[in-house]
């Protein structure tokens, strides 16, 4: 009983920070292997209740505006594929390697967003374009393909990516790289029901708090916007890298 009191708080903590920047994973993730659950059942239940979370989130920003399906329809199927992909690929990348890579373009993301004054302040989104769907179409496959085998730091690349290509303000990158997280998280989590591993004892219970932890996240996002929301996407970008590197120090010693 006390393990569940302790992942229902940690999943409303995660599904908070997660509506607002993304990065929500490394507070409920080690939640549930605090909690003494195997990882492959751990990561499936996890998947489960923060696809809840996620799916509540994308619906807020939806009702607000703050997601273009003009935009989302060209990029979602291509999410989906990359999940898929990612999901099933074994991968020739070596994850030491990977890690490192990740690792480096995180801090990279969150320096270049730390000290940039006007990077996401202002909605700038002049409408689509060929150029612009085209490269929301690579970004939204390879994102896909990276949350389907990996995972780490998803949300911050969506959002970056989004601001980057479309000119939105944090808060339309986060709702649409809200919709567009939660169909990569489709895949997987079929994946991981289809192999038993979700523990729905658990996952229900947890799924209902990180639901009302994604309500009260996104709120404060729509009602704050990138004053709030710019803060908190550099520091959950940060702490998603700083957890990667301790885990790479632990596998060297």
């Amino acid at each position: 009983m006390n393990n569940l009191i302790f992942l229902c708080a940690a999943g409303f903590c995660a599904a908070f920070v997660d509506s607002i920047a993304g990065g929500g994973g490394i507070i409920s993730m080690p939640a549930f292997l605090m909690a003494g659950i195997p990882p492959h059942l751990a990561l499936g239940t996890n998947k489960f209740s923060s696809s809840c979370a996620s799916f509540t989130s994308s619906i807020k920003f939806a009702q607000s505006g703050k997601v273009d399906f003009k935009l989302i329809k060209f990029l979602a199927p291509f999410t989906l594929i990359g999940a898929i992909l990612g999901v099933n690929t074994v991968l020739n990348i070596n994850a030491k390697y990977l890690n490192t890579i990740v690792l480096v373009l995180l801090l990279l993301v969150s320096i270049y967003s730390l000290f940039s004054k006007n990077i996401g302040t202002e909605d700038n989104f002049k409408g689509l374009t060929k150029k612009n769907i085209f490269l929301g179409m690579i970004l939204a496959l390879s994102l896909g393909f990276y949350d389907g085998f990996f995972g780490p730091g998803t949300g911050s690349f969506l959002i970056f990516g989004l601001i980057s290509i479309f000119s939105f303000d944090f808060t339309r990158a986060g709702g649409n790289g809200k919709v567009l997280n939660f169909v990569s998280n489709i895949a997987s989590l079929g994946m991981f029901a289809l192999r038993g591993q979700i523990d729905y004892k658990i996952g229900i219970p947890v799924a209902l708090f990180m639901i009302i932890g994604a309500k009260l996240g996104t709120k404060v996002a729509l009602n704050k916007g990138a004053k709030v929301i710019k803060p908190i996407f550099v520091t959950m970008s940060l702490a998603v890298a700083t957890k990667m590197l301790y885990g790479m120090i632990g596998q060297n010693y």
